[in-house]
């Protein structure tokens, strides 16, 4: 339930989503560069997940390449989760034997739109922290004065 919620929030949820599939390429592209079969490789690449929704949606896709299936027919059926260019960019790799190749773009990609937002959610927070401290500040300035002009009108007013 959590997990699902983390992937539904307004700004974080896409970008906990961008860097779940960032990681998740990342990972799945070495394990198979590096000659781990595609069942054991989804295997380990689910276990770092860090999200059950897309642990379940891997370990769906891992059964279902025991069968035959290829990857993307799994992924396809989640758009929510793994948007369409995932699952196309994989069924090219698959198609042209350079499905690690692929996932590292993925990756790659996925990797700068997480930079991109981050960064872009660093320069929107700013300004809100600044009319936030600006706030506070302006609440203990008026808590300090308000008390000495009710005493100056108390002494004039004597």
């Amino acid at each position: 339930v959590i997990d699902r919620i983390k992937l539904r929030m307004p700004v974080f949820g896409n970008l906990n989503k961008k860097s779940a599939l960032a990681r998740f390429s990342r990972t799945f592209g070495l394990l198979v560069s590096s000659g781990v079969n595609v069942i054991e490789a989804m295997d380990i690449t689910r276990g770092t997940a860090g999200n059950a929704i897309i642990e379940d949606i891997l370990e769906e896709t891992k059964e279902a390449i025991q069968v035959g299936e290829p990857i993307h027919s799994t992924l396809l059926r989640y758009p929510q989760v793994f948007p369409p260019m995932v699952a196309s960019m994989i069924a090219i790799g698959e198609e042209t034997g350079a499905l690690d190749t692929m996932l590292q773009k993925i990756a790659d990609f996925y990797e700068r739109e997480v930079d991109e937002a981050v960064a872009s959610l660093t320069a929107a927070i700013e300004p809100i922290m600044i009319i936030f401290l600006g706030g506070i500040v302006g609440t203990i300035v008026a808590g300090m004065f308000l008390p000495l002009f009710q005493i100056i009108n108390t002494l004039s007013a004597g």
